[in-house]
Order: structure tokens, then C-alpha cells, then sequence
């Protein structure tokens, strides 16, 4: 079941690492503008804390691999929803009601339902490095799937397909990938997915879920401000940068990300999980804010790869810190209900940092970003240093 699990895990972050590129340059060939994108950006993020919540809220009422295979459905359906549509208005409605992911991480509905059989498939000690692999999964086919955003280029310049064309192409494929992820939940057998799924609200944990999902909230406001697709955006307009070098430069982020996230569970082991979240982070959020007024290019993009090094040491970090510090019976209820204000949250910053790029303010976004998340760390370290994990 693991395996099934991190499988659909690999691919849906394959499709997410070339949407989260293409994406911008999609919409700007469209017509559409630096705000559009923003927008369009803030409608995902939206919608799927919407369906997160829903999950959350009802979800307890079906089994796991039935709300999987609903949301492989809705992500075949919105790669095919982009491909055949150009006005704004109905790619909101699908940006809106499907798991499109124009960030860098996992903020999808997938992410608590899977979250949720990860849970429980490992002992307390194991679970750390059980989210590090699932994360580093991720980190790595996104890092791939970002070098496919070369292959419009590629059929513009070999093939005389119009650029659009070739975009609009990348969707049907990310609808695809949709469908194969289908067919691998349909295979987790449904007896042990009841048996994963403890259907309980928060009881005896709910002021420490409440906590968390506050300031993970701040962080997640702050991180939509620089979203992939965002800071794609930003490269395109201030560096000039090309598509294919855009995905040149993804493929390595995600590669760092990826081993900074493999290392994050023997570092925790050694020092903790939050000191392993916080002192990570601050360093990885200061190269963000040198980015911001870095004089070249090239050492913009020095800034941003070290960044990518540091920056998610805490994402395994923080669901095995989740899963560790409530009940088992509230492991579902919690993975939902810390992602739902994360995805809320995160959604705000995409349309504000798209209004700040197209009032020329290039640096703005960078910045909040960076100062935010740091507030964010300083007040998780003095909030949690002392609350321990519980065994089992």
C-alpha cells in the first residue's frame, strides 16, 4: 500500500513540477496578465483548501481510497479543462474546482489523504523517515517534471507547433498523468484502507492542532507569496530568463529541495524536529530576501539554490511533528485540519504578490516572504520547543 502511495505521489509531482512553470507563461501567451496569473494562482490554492476542509469536515464518512480516486478524477479533468479553455473566467472556475498545484510543495486535497495512511504504517520512530521519503519523492520527480517545461520550446523551435500549442499540449498530459494515478488507487485494496482510517474529530488534541494550524498558516501565507509559478514570473520579467532555462533552474530546486529533505530525518533524530524546522528555515529565508536585491543574475540564482537546500528540511519535518503530537484517532482530523488554514492562507498571496509585480514592485513579494516566515519560525521555536513528541 506504501508503495502504491508514493508511486501516485511521484507522478502527481511530476505533472505539478512542469504546471507550476508552465503555468504562468500558459496564461501570458493566452493574453492574460501579471495579475491574471496571480489570481488564477490564488483560485487553486483556494479551492483546494476548500475540498481540504471538506475532507476534513466529512470525509471521515468515506473510505480514503474512494476520496483518492475522486480526487485523481477532478485532476484529469482539470488538465483537460485547461487545454480546452482560453478565457479567464471558466480557467478559474476550473483552477477553482480542481487540485492544479502552481506551488512548489504539496498543497492539494491528496495531501492529508495520503498523509493520513502514511500515519499509520510506521511506529513513531520510522515516521519521521517515512514523511522524508514521501517528500523526497516529491522533491525529486517535481525536479523532473520542471525540466519538462522544455519540451514546448523544443516543438516551437523542431516540430513548427505554435508556442500555445505546445503549452495547451502540456495539460492534456497532466490530464493523463491524472488518470494513471487512478488506476494506482484503485489498487490499494479497500479493507486496509478502513482499517487506516480512524474516523474521529479532534478530542484531547484539539488546542494543540488549533496552535499549530495558526502558525502554520503564517508560513503559508507567507509561501504563497512566492509560489513557483510566482517566482518563475519573476524571472521571466526581471532576468529575461528563457522557459527552457527556467526549467533548468526548477530541476536543480527540486533536486536540493529533495536532499535537503532526505537529510531532514537523521538531522531531527540528532537535534529534534522543531530545531530541525526553525533552524533550517531562518538561514533558507534570508538567501530569499538577498535574492530579492541581488545585482546579477547569477547571484540571484546562487541565493535561490541554497535557498532550495534549507528551505524544506521542515515540510517531513512538520507532518511527522502533526502526526506525533495528537492521537491516533486524530491523526485525519489533524493532517486536515493543519492543512485546510495552510492552504487558506496561502492562497491570499499569490493575487497580492501578482498586484505588486504589475505595479513594478518586483521585490516586494520576496521580501514579505522572507520576513514573515522567519516571524513564523521564531514563533514556532517559542511556542514548541518543549512540547515532546508521544510514542506510538
Amino acid at each position: 500500500m506504501i508503495s502504491l502511495v508514493l508511486s501516485a505521489r511521484a507522478l502527481r509531482a511530476f505533472a505539478d513540477g512542469f504546471v507550476a512553470v508552465l503555468l504562468p507563461a500558459y496564461l501570458l501567451a493566452l493574453g492574460h496578465g501579471q495579475f491574471e496569473v496571480g489570481l488564477l494562482s490564488t483560485a487553486t490554492l483556494f479551492g483546494s483548501a476548500l475540498a481540504t476542509l471538506a475532507v476534513g469536515r466529512w470525509g471521515h464518512r468515506f473510505a480514503l481510497r474512494r476520496l483518492l480516486l475522486g480526487a485523481a478524477v477532478l485532476m484529469a479533468a482539470t488538465g483537460l479543462g485547461f487545454a480546452s479553455l482560453t478565457s479567464l473566467w471558466p480557467l478559474l472556475v476550473v483552477a477553482f474546482m480542481g487540485p492544479l498545484n502552481p506551488s512548489g510543495g504539496d498543497v492539494s486535497v491528496f495531501l492529508p489523504l495520503e498523509h493520513s495512511i502514511l500515519a499509520t504504517s510506521g511506529t513513531a520512530h520510522a515516521r519521521t523517515s517515512l514523511f522524508a521519503r514521501y517528500s523526497f519523492i516529491g522533491s525529486v520527480f517535481g525536479a523532473f517534471g520542471a525540466l519538462a517545461v522544455a519540451v514546448p520550446d523544443w516543438l516551437a523551435a523542431n516540430a513548427g507547433w505554435q508556442i500555445v500549442d505546445a503549452l495547451r499540449m502540456m495539460f492534456v498530459v497532466y490530464a493523463a498523468i491524472g488518470a494513471v494515478v487512478w488506476l494506482l488507487y484503485l489498487r490499494i485494496p479497500p479493507p486496509r484502507i478502513e482499517e487506516a482510517r480512524p474516523a474521529a474529530p479532534l478530542d484531547a488534541s484539539r488546542a494543540i492542532v488549533v496552535r499549530l494550524a495558526g502558525l502554520f498558516s503564517i508560513d503559508a501565507f507567507a509561501g504563497g507569496l512566492v509560489i513557483n509559478a510566482l517566482l518563475a514570473l519573476w524571472l521571466f520579467e526581471r532576468f529575461g530568463m528563457s522557459l527552457t532555462a527556467a526549467g533548468a533552474f526548477f530541476f536543480w530546486t527540486g533536486l536540493f529541495s529533495a536532499v535537503s529533505q532526505l537529510a531532514a530525518a537523521p538531522l531531527a533524530r540528532r537535534i529534534g524536529l522543531i530545531n530541525t524546522m526553525v533552524f533550517t528555515h531562518i538561514p533558507a529565508n534570508l538567501c530569499l530576501i538577498a535574492a530579492a536585491f541581488a545585482p546579477s543574475f547569477e547571484l540571484a540564482l546562487g541565493l535561490l539554490l541554497v535557498r532550495s537546500l534549507l528551505s524544506q528540511m521542515d515540510v517531513p519535518t512538520r507532518s511527522a511533528y502533526v502526526m506525533s503530537v495528537v492521537t491516533p484517532a486524530e491523526r485525519p482530523a489533524a493532517a486536515s485540519f493543519t492543512a485546510v488554514p495552510r492552504s487558506l492562507a496561502s492562497a491570499a498571496g499569490p493575487t497580492i504578490a501578482g498586484a505588486w509585480f504589475a505595479a513594478g514592485a518586483m521585490a516586494a513579494p520576496l521580501v514579505a516572504c522572507g520576513v514573515l516566515k522567519i516571524a513564523y519560525d521564531l514563533a514556532l521555536f517559542a511556542a514548541f520547543r518543549r512540547v515532546h513528541p508521544k510514542a506510538g
